[in-house]
């Protein structure tokens, strides 16, 4: 059903638990994964245009979408990871068209109304933008299930 999944992850403790919802999917499946990243601080948005270094942070955001594609792939599911930098949705659902990738499964936090009119939702962002199809999962921090 699904050749290629793209697994945003945020860097937070959320992460994991849609992780092994996305493992179990892409192997019921034989999907591959992508796990995207997407840095979106001052130095990471303007690394090429000032020419920076890379950032202590953007390193860190490497290392951890390396890590999460060594523990798919150690699952026995074919992963890559990819670092981004900019507006999580688009970027999102850009990357998503570009790989192409036939699903992008993504963590919600289940914010209610007053907190995503306060801090936005990239969830509900993509699943406006994206022309790939995207499975919201409530997600939960690590060691707590999905729901």
């Amino acid at each position: 059903m699904f050749r290629k999944i793209l697994l945003p992850v945020e860097h937070t403790a959320y992460d994991a638990g849609i992780a092994g919802y996305v493992r179990d999917l892409a192997r019921d499946n034989r999907a591959a994964v992508l796990v995207l990243h997407v840095a979106d601080g001052f130095a990471a948005r303007h690394l090429a245009q000032f020419e920076l270094r890379e950032s202590e942070e953007v390193r860190e955001d490497r290392e951890y979408v390396e890590r999460i594609a060594a523990e798919l792939a150690a699952a026995g599911v074919d992963a890559e990871c990819m670092l981004a930098a900019g507006d999580p949705a688009r970027e999102i659902a850009a990357a998503a068209e570009r790989e192409g990738c036939d699903l992008i499964a993504m963590a919600t936090h289940g914010h209610r109304f007053f907190k995503d009119l306060l801090f936005g939702s990239v969830a509900n962002e993509v699943r406006h933008v994206s022309r790939v199809p995207v499975l919201l999962v409530l997600g939960a921090p690590a060691g707590t299930p999905p729901r």
